[in-house]
């Protein structure tokens, strides 16, 4: 019931760039979501990923746009059925274990937005996106991609189909917008 549902695909890719952060806003500003509904956000990040335009894959999973505390606890709020992006994780980057891994891109985000790592991503929120939303039953896809780009900003019918494995915490997975007209 909740795999295959109403919901949204949302064309992000104009507001949102590397490192920056994904909020509720940048949503809401392009299209209506409804309580329950599925959400995709198309980041444009995907091109980054291999064999894509712009082949980066540093880019694609290090300098990502993510999301934060806000955007977790608006999913929540809105009861979203699940959510997925074109990134290589629905957590800002900086939110991540990447923020002790790379200290060069670390750094280099510290660079960019004027402050530390841990004055805009304190320790608790690490993995927000995961913890969050996951603490209420909601997940989300990464790493979306396909055709994604073409759809734009639309209301849809949105599924998603795991492959089944027994004992797995996460799978690959064949998402599709089933488009009237």
């Amino acid at each position: 019931d909740r795999l295959v549902h109403q919901g949204v695909v949302v064309d992000i890719s104009d507001a949102v760039g590397p490192f920056d952060e994904i909020k509720p806003h940048h949503i809401t500003d392009r299209v209506e979501v409804r309580r329950g509904d599925v959400l995709i956000y198309h980041t444009g990040f995907a091109k980054h990923y291999l064999g894509g335009s712009a082949e980066d894959l540093t880019t694609y999973m290090c300098r990502h746009p993510g999301a934060g505390r806000e955007l977790a606890e608006w999913i929540v709020e809105m009861d979203l059925a699940w959510t997925g992006s074109d990134t290589g994780s629905a957590d800002h980057p900086m939110n991540t274990t990447i923020k002790s891994m790379r200290t060069d891109i670390r750094a280099e985000d510290e660079a960019l937005i004027g402050s530390t790592v841990e004055e805009r991503w304190p320790d608790e929120d690490l993995f927000v996106m995961h913890n969050v939303p996951f603490g209420k039953g909601i997940v989300h896809a990464e790493n979306v991609g396909g055709d994604l780009e073409a759809l734009g900003t639309m209301r849809c019918v949105i599924g998603a189909f795991p492959w089944k494995f027994i004992g797995g915490e996460a799978s690959i997975c064949r998402i599709i917008a089933f488009l009237t007209d």
